[in-house]
Parts: structure tokens; sequence; C-alpha cells
């Protein structure tokens, strides 16, 4: 395996430069996408090779249940530093299935809770729930119960004209339209898998607004509007009710998403031309990406075929 069982764990750190630069440069819809892919195989990736690395020092504690050959010399050589990488990773994977499984857990939760605030109303797209709280998400919907329903309090929309109530829920309809709640779930457990991939939840958790931004705009027909209703939403409801529930007052950096509805609507094309800035963080994202995958296959291939030519010698 060499040194590649190492890369697709510090890979990774290349997310910082991809990130502002596709959430500057590229269009919402392509941000979003682009960095919840790149985010959701890095993190596979890393904790791939992680349990490599697990493997290995497992097999150096004594009285582990692993096979005898196992801890053979030769296996011990695929690995660089194999005495302190392989230990290390042993608490870093426990520590990272157990992060992951509790952002599942409180994810999971947070659904079912918003799910049973709903029961009672009718199967409506839109529930509006009489309640002084202004707040306004998206709650997908699971398996048998279609897209999702914009769920809307009384309380916000008290706050908003009706121009801004139909941008709302253009908002809110686009995030379940675009399933955006995948993408940033996505990228919520990728940061938890790996640290380093913390700035590519930050700028999902962005261009996903961005994007609904965007879709609202084109069916309300007026950016000023979109751009007033996240405004007033912000003010009214600072906080968003989970970071994986898309809602048009999400916290964060709202300033720029009304600065961004004051420009022209950015150019909806695919895959931006190589030459340009935003070309260059694509195809760099997507060569790190392409990198890891590649680090992580060689390097499982490799020591299955060790362990596996040390479990027949013995």
């Amino acid at each position: 395996m060499g040194v590649f069982v190492f890369l697709p764990l510090v890979l990774p750190l290349t997310a910082w430069p991809v990130a502002r630069l596709a959430e500057q440069r590229l269009h919402p819809r392509t941000a979003t996408r682009l960095l919840a892919a790149v985010a959701g195989v890095s993190a596979v990736c890393s904790t791939l090779c992680l349990g490599l690395l697990m493997i290995v020092g497992t097999a150096q504690l004594p009285g582990n249940p692993l096979p005898d050959g196992w801890s053979d010399p030769d296996v011990r050589a695929a690995v660089p530093y194999d005495e302190i990488a392989g230990r290390a990773a042993i608490p870093a994977l426990l520590a990272v299935l157990v992060s992951c499984a509790v952002a599942a857990w409180r994810q999971l939760r947070v659904r079912r809770r918003a799910s049973g605030a709903l029961a009672g109303l009718p199967p409506t797209s839109v529930a509006v729930l009489p309640d002084r709280t202004p707040y306004a998400y998206a709650l997908p919907g699971g398996r048998g119960r279609g897209r999702g329903r914009v769920v809307v309090s009384t309380g916000m929309l008290a706050g908003l004209g009706s121009a801004e109530r139909r941008a709302l829920f253009a908002h809110e309809r686009a995030h379940l339209d675009g399933g955006h709640h995948r993408h940033l779930l996505t990228v919520h457990l990728a940061a938890r898998a790996n640290p380093f991939l913390r700035p590519l939840r930050t700028a999902v958790a962005y261009t996903a607004e961005r994007w609904a931004d965007e879709e609202a705009a084109a069916v309300v027909g007026s950016r000023r509007t979109v751009a007033r209703a996240i405004g007033k939403a912000a003010l009214l409801a600072p906080r968003a009710p989970a970071a994986t529930l898309p809602a048009l007052a999400a916290v964060g950096p709202v300033p720029r998403r009304v600065a961004a509805l004051m420009r022209p609507a950015p150019v909806g094309r695919a895959w931006p031309p190589v030459c340009t800035a935003a070309g260059l963080a694509a195809w760099g994202a997507a060569f790190g990406t392409t990198v890891s995958a590649l680090s992580s296959a060689n390097s499982a291939v490799t020591l299955y075929f060790v362990l596996h030519a040390a479990t027949t010698s013995v």
C-alpha cells in the first residue's frame, strides 16, 4: 500500500480553496451537486483507509480474534509506520463511526418530531401550524409519503406580505424538488467522518440556499421580492430547525444571499471552462476525488492479497 493509504486522509485538505471557489464562481445548482459528491466520496475513501489501517493495527494486539498470519511481518511491511498508524487508527475509526451514528440518529429524531407535529393535519403539500413562533422549512417525505411538505407557522406568515409568502413557498418547494436535504445530510456526515471536509459542509449549506433562491426568483418573477422575503424571514426566525432541514431563514450568510439576488441571475452552465477559476476549482475537486478513490481501491486490493497470502502460508 505504501504512502497511498494515507492520501485519502489528507487530500480533503484541498476542500477549503475548492469550496470557496465553487460557491463564488459556480452556479449554485452545480456547486451543490459537485461539493456534495466530493464530500461523500472523500468521506467514504478516508473511512475505508482508516479501516485498512485498523486491521493492521488490531492484528498486532495480543488476544485479537484475527488470524495469526495477519500479524506476519509482510503484512506490517505493507503499511508505513504500521505500529503507530495501525494502533492510532483503532480509536480514530471508532470515533468516526460513533460520530456519524449520533448525527444520523439526531437527524432521524428531528424528522420524527417534525412529522409528529403534523399529525392530524390534512395531507396537503403545505402544512400551516397555528403557532406564533415564526418558522418555515421543507420537511422531506419518506417512502410512500411523496416528495415532502412545506411547513410554515402562522407567526411567519403574519410577518410577510403576499408576494413574500409566494417567494417563501417557492423557495421551500425548490428545496423539496431538488432533494437538497440529501446533499445537506451527505456533507454533514462527511464532515463528521473527516474534519478536513467541514468547509464543504459550510459551502453546501450556502449553495443549497442559493439554489433555492434562484428557483424561487424564477417562479415569482422578481429577484428583489425573494431578497426581501429572505431578509424578513431571517429577522423573524434567526434559527433554523435543524442543519439538514432546508429553510428560507436558515442560519448562514443572509447578506451574501441578498446581495447575490441583487445581481443578474447566474448562468446555468453545467460545467465551466477549464481556463476559468471556476473551472480550475471544479476540475481540481474532481481530480482530488479521483485520486482518493484510486488510492483507496489500490490500498484495499493490495491489503487483500497480502492478507490472503499471509493466511494461506500459515
